[in-house]
């Protein structure tokens, strides 16, 4: 069962700064990729599907959808070693595509019920405008930030 948030994860298991595997698929992109307990990134890994899109004019969902299905095994396994190192999983839960999240969902769920690992959503949008704080120098709160993303603009 993936967890509403981070907080209501950390409830459910003894917290301590660890290997995180993070599942991207909201639209056309399906992405993969594990940091260490220091935010280090070992591997990230990135599937485009704009080729394919591009001769229908815009992202077709059911296209995207299929395409994530086929991506998201192949890219795990292209780092399995750093995958084993992961003791959570962060998987976009939305906004985006209801099929490609789809995907992800299942694919994250279903290496939390084979590894023990806990799961927990990221709001597509937030992971966005928090990706700043993985920096070297990262920005003190508050800070100012415009969060412009596909058709869901805030």
């Amino acid at each position: 069962m993936v967890t509403r948030n981070l907080s209501e994860c950390l409830k459910t298991v003894k917290w301590r700064p660890s290997a995180i595997l993070g599942v991207e698929s909201s639209c056309d992109e399906t992405a993969a990729a594990v940091l260490d307990a220091n935010g280090l990134v070992l591997s990230n890994i990135v599937s485009s599907q704009v080729k394919l899109h591009e001769q229908y004019g815009g992202v077709v969902p059911e296209l995207a959808s299929r395409m994530h299905l086929s991506a998201l095994p192949l890219l795990l396994a292209d780092f399995r070693e750093e995958l084993a190192q992961a003791k959570t999983i962060a998987v976009t839960r939305g906004p985006g595509l209801v099929g490609s999240l789809l995907v992800g969902l299942s694919v994250a769920q279903g290496l939390s019920v084979r590894t023990g690992i806990p799961v927990f959503g990221v709001n597509h949008l937030e992971g966005h405008l928090l990706s700043p704080l993985l920096s070297v120098d990262p920005p003190a709160f508050p800070f100012v930030a415009l969060l412009v993303s596909g058709g869901h603009t805030q």
